[in-house]
């Protein structure tokens, strides 16, 4: 009985542990999600998300609309639209997300494309070599749910960002929300090895 006792409470403690692990990204991510981007930044890296063939998906579509009204308010922010194409797309999501900018009112004149990344870590990393010269502080556009992690990652590789919170689509944020604790433990692990 002993020994059953024991794995028992064992269990129960992994399970606490996990459970209070979860909640303390929960709230990391929250943070963040609600945060306000500093104004006149010298830049703006939007990172990409799926496109369904030509057309961006409702979290892409979130993050250029959220993007274009930055940069409309922030008429010397240069864009950095970043993502390149995976299965399914037709085009790259850079070029997706140049094409909404300018749709939406931003000047072509002002927006880099990073065509070559396949992961958020590319995405930043890839963008960074089209930061300007003398670039000090830039923002990264994103879904609120990824805007902790993808700070994160920038400040791990020298950008000083801050976050630009996009909507997550209701009808993916479950699935966002678990992929993305999976992605930040991910982060984490390989940040200590």
């Amino acid at each position: 009985m002993g020994r059953k006792k024991t794995m028992q409470f064992a269990a129960a403690g992994l399970l606490l542990s996990a459970l209070i692990y979860l909640f303390c990204i929960h709230v990391k991510i929250q943070e963040y999600a609600g945060a306000e981007p500093a104004p006149d930044a010298d830049y703006l890296i939007v990172l990409g998300a799926r496109v369904n063939g030509d057309v961006p998906s409702h979290a892409l579509q979130n993050r250029i609309d959220t993007a274009a009204d930055y940069l409309k308010k922030n008429r010397k922010t240069l864009a950095i639209v970043s993502g390149g194409r995976g299965n399914g797309e037709n085009r790259t999501e850079a070029d997706a997300m140049r094409e909404g900018l300018i749709r939406l009112g931003v000047e072509s004149s002002r927006i880099v494309l990073e065509s070559e990344s396949s992961s958020t870590a590319e995405n930043i990393a890839f963008s960074k070599k089209l930061v300007p010269n003398g670039a000090k502080h830039g923002v990264i556009a994103t879904n609120d749910f990824h805007v902790y992690r993808s700070v994160a990652i920038a400040s791990q590789v020298g950008l000083k960002v801050t976050g630009l919170p996009a909507k997550t689509p209701t009808v993916i944020l479950v699935k966002s929300y678990l992929r993305e604790y999976l992605s930040i433990t991910n982060f984490y692990l390989r940040s200590v090895l």
